[in-house]
């Protein structure tokens, strides 16, 4: 799920007041890559691509349900548009001026 916002200030301390830990750059993209745990282990967990353009954060979201299944294989279960997303997408939107 892509969400756009209007935010003048550091995306890297906007990401880690909302509870995303970060995981570093893309190396293909220069994105930033965060995660959010929903239990104690590691997945599932929501994970977030952040680039900034003109004072807009561009996020893009989604939920990993478990860890690629092969090494060096980037797919996954994920979940793109689900209700939790949703609701995920919904929260950064309301909090982003913490």
């Amino acid at each position: 799920m892509r969400i756009i916002l209007k935010f003048d200030k550091n995306p890297y301390n906007l990401m880690r007041q909302l509870g995303y830990h970060p995981e570093g750059k893309d190396k293909k993209t220069g994105e930033w890559i965060f995660v959010r745990r929903l239990e104690i282990s590691n997945y599932p967990r929501f994970h977030v691509y952040l680039k900034t353009e003109d004072k807009k954060i561009i996020i893009n979201l989604h939920l990993d349900q478990k860890k690629p299944t092969y090494k060096g294989a980037p797919a996954h279960s994920a979940e793109y548009s689900s209700e939790i997303v949703k609701k995920e997408a919904e929260r950064i939107k309301t909090q982003r001026g913490l």
